[in-house]
Formats: C-alpha cells, sequence, structure tokens
C-alpha cells in the first residue's frame, strides 16, 4: 500500500475527512487519482466488520449510509453492487489492475481487504484455512443465531418461549465453542485476523442475546483484549445520526424490517 508523504496531523484529518458519513446512495466526488473506498454501511455487527477492519488497514473510505429503516436496501443503485438487498458492501475504485470493484457480503469483503493489504489473514494455505474456518463459523452460527436471539427477545410483536429458549441455548452453545477453542489460544485463528473482526461486534452484544460472558471466561479474555484495541474502538464507533431515530415499534419500519418477501 503506499504510503502518504504528508504530515501526521495532515494525513489524519485527510482520514477523518474521508470517513465522513454520506447524506445518501450517492458516492461523493474525490480529488486526485485513488478515491477512499465507498462503504455501503449501517451500525449494526455486520456493519462494524467493515469498519474495524479498515481502521485496522489504515484504509480510508467514505461512508455511505443504507437507510435499512426506510428501505434503501432496495433501492436500483444499491441493489446493483449488493443483491441480496443486505449491507455492507463495499465498492473499491483502486481495485485489481487499478479497476473497481464492488463487493458485497461481509466475510468476502474482509476476505478481499486481507488479501489486497496482507494483514489479518494467513498468508499462505494453511493460515487462511485456519482463518477461514472461523470466518464461515461466524458467517453460519454466532451472526445468525445471535440475530434470532435478538429478535425474539426484542422485536418479536408476540413473546414465544420456545423461540427464545431455542435460541438461548444455541448463543450458550456457540459461546461454549469459543470459549473451548480460546482455552489455549490468544485468537480464533492463533493470530488476530478476520475472523476474530468478523466476530468481536456480535460478542459485544451477548447481553442482548440473554447472555453474560461470567460463565465464559475466555471468551470474555478475547473480547476485553479486542475492544482495548484502537482500530476496534474506532470501527465501532462509527454512527449515523438516523440510526438514532428509528422507532422500532412503527409499523412502517418493522414491516420493511421484518416482513421481506421476493420482489
Amino acid at each position: 500500500m503506499a504510503r502518504s508523504t504528508a504530515k501526521p496531523r495532515q494525513k489524519n484529518a485527510r482520514l477523518r475527512k474521508a470517513r465522513r458519513a454520506s447524506t445518501s446512495l450517492k458516492p461523493a466526488g474525490h480529488a486526485g487519482k485513488k478515491k477512499p473506498i465507498d462503504l455501503y454501511y449501517w451500525p449494526t455487527p455486520n456493519g462494524w466488520k467493515i469498519t474495524i477492519m479498515l481502521e485496522e488497514c489504515a484504509l480510508p473510505y467514505t461512508v455511505i449510509p443504507v437507510n435499512i429503516s426506510k428501505g434503501d436496501q432496495f433501492k436500483p443503485q444499491f441493489l446493483a453492487i449488493s443483491p441480496n438487498n443486505r449491507m455492507p458492501a463495499i465498492v473499491d475504485h483502486d481495485g485489481p489492475d487499478g479497476r473497481p470493484i464492488s463487493i458485497f457480503e461481509s466475510g468476502a469483503i474482509l476476505q478481499y481487504l486481507g488479501r489486497k493489504t496482507g494483514k489479518f489473514y494467513g498468508r499462505d494455505e494453511r493460515g487462511r484455512v485456519e482463518v477461514d474456518q472461523w470466518l464461515f463459523w461466524q458467517m453460519a452460527n454466532l451472526g445468525p443465531k445471535a440475530g434470532e436471539a435478538n429478535h425474539f427477545r426484542n422485536y418479536a410483536a408476540e413473546k414465544l418461549p420456545y423461540a427464545i429458549a431455542r435460541f438461548g441455548n444455541e448463543m450458550n452453545r456457540i459461546y461454549g465453542v469459543m470459549n473451548t477453542r480460546l482455552k489455549d489460544r490468544e485468537f480464533l485463528a492463533g493470530n488476530y485476523s478476520i475472523a476474530d473482526i468478523a466476530c468481536v461486534g456480535w460478542a459485544s452484544r451477548a447481553e442482548r442475546h440473554g447472555h453474560e460472558m461470567r460463565g465464559f471466561p475466555n471468551v470474555r479474555r478475547w473480547l476485553e483484549t479486542l475492544l482495548a484495541r484502537p482500530a476496534v474502538k474506532r470501527g465501532l464507533s462509527v454512527k449515523v445520526e438516523a440510526a438514532f431515530h428509528v422507532d422500532m415499534k412503527d409499523p412502517k419500519v418493522r414491516a420493511i424490517l421484518f416482513n421481506q418477501k421476493a420482489r
């Protein structure tokens, strides 16, 4: 990655400017040959995966909010880069061979950024496999099950004891798997990697899923280690003002978030 010759204060000022949130789905224009990465984002555990990775890699980026409570995820310009109508997604204007590339799905974005920068991803096949196992474990287990546990505990129109217990038990199992894995290693894949970055946002919200970390001391130690990293702090602090004003009791909001069907 090319390094800037600007003084530290000037460089930090440019990065802060690049990270300023846009107000629409239209990417902002930038002077110079290389543009910051466009990040289509909403402040959720999936969105935080990418803000953390971008901060860890010191890659300039522009936040383009995708207001999922208003249906921005269904707009044609967003579907053109994320056909699954889910954020996050990125457009890297300095992609392979110097040509732009768009990527959706948080795991694929993490792998791409890991390859692009040579950071937090294995440099040989064994190392990559070790990371990939735990990255895909997050994508298939920790994230989806935590989402269901959160939904049935906090957002379901009816309190369904079976669903709450079902996903609460599954989260207990998942944290048990993490706790065993972290018994004799500092991070999930040995070294700090995109697998840890993928998991930290979800684990940081364990109480919303009905769990405390007292019963999982190795996970608690791992979580405290990650939350102390400056880049993780910055990534988790990327906010969008509109997200603070979403009324989850509004029937229109609930219909957009919880009653989606094929279009």
